[in-house]
């Protein structure tokens, strides 16, 4: 039943084990999936429209140009969420769906687009974004736009000219990450964890960045910014922002 190119319809599936198994072109609508385990399994170009994928673990599946869409992957009961561990997730989309607590350790993300998506707590260790292209050449892609990201770990996670437009990142760790050229307009940075963080060519126009000290990055140089951000910026640095005196007294 579960198998390449099959549709299925408000099924659910409990305790799967699939080792190894070609689920290619999947399209699973309303169904729910527990307590199961994806090894190994292909999963490329599958879709998932509003699944209930509760304690599964995914473990170096082939998730490319895979779909899900008004997926809930977070278990509210037992406080925990998918793991992803080394998948290849290349291409692979997700749209207004529940990650929160999900795991990618090690995942392969490049290109991977996630719109809407609720991502608090999920950690992205030794996970990557990026794809090298030749010895030299490294390119990066991703598009996180309008996501909660709220304390997510994203140590070291390499997002230079990133799309992360309106996401939240509030205490997020991004210590050590590469935002260089990233898209961060109307994001909010309150108390993200930022230090040694590369934010060189970012744009932050209309970003929420009270407390946002430029002195613990490691490059902010052409960081773009609005004039109503200049005082919380400077104040973040110790600078005392009064208003002009000659001009009170006009």
């Amino acid at each position: 039943m579960l198998e390449a190119g099959a549709r299925l319809e408000g099924l659910t599936f409990t305790d799967l084990d699939i080792e190894g198994a070609d689920l290619t072109d999947v399209g699973l609508t309303g169904c729910t999936i527990e307590d199961s385990v994806f090894a190994d399994a292909g999963l490329e170009g599958a879709r998932f429209v509003r699944c209930r994928l509760l304690r599964c673990r995914f473990q170096h599946v082939d998730l490319r140009d895979a779909v899900f869409e008004d997926c809930g992957f977070y278990d509210a009961g037992a406080r925990t969420g998918a793991s992803f561990a080394f998948c290849r997730l290349q291409q692979a989309s997700f749209r207004r769906c529940d990650l929160g607590h999900a795991r990618f350790d090690g995942a392969e993300l490049y290109g991977a687009a996630m719109e809407d998506c609720n991502l608090v707590g999920a950690t992205f260790a030794r996970s990557s974004f990026a794809q090298a292209l030749g010895r030299k050449v490294v390119r990066v892609s991703a598009r996180l736009v309008g996501c909660n990201f709220e304390l997510a770990d994203l140590r070291g996670a390499r997002l230079a000219g990133a799309e992360l437009a309106r996401s939240r990142f509030r205490e997020t760790d991004l210590t050590g990450a590469d935002l260089e050229g990233a898209d961060l307009t109307g994001a909010d940075l309150f108390q993200a964890i930022l230090d040694g963080a590369r934010l060189a060519g970012a744009d932050l126009r209309g970003a929420e960045v009270s407390g946002l000290d430029l002195r613990r990055l490691a490059t902010y140089r052409g960081l773009k910014i609005d004039p109503e951000q200049q005082r919380p910026l400077l104040e973040a640095m110790g600078v005392d922002v009064r208003p002009d005196r000659r001009g009170s007294e006009l």
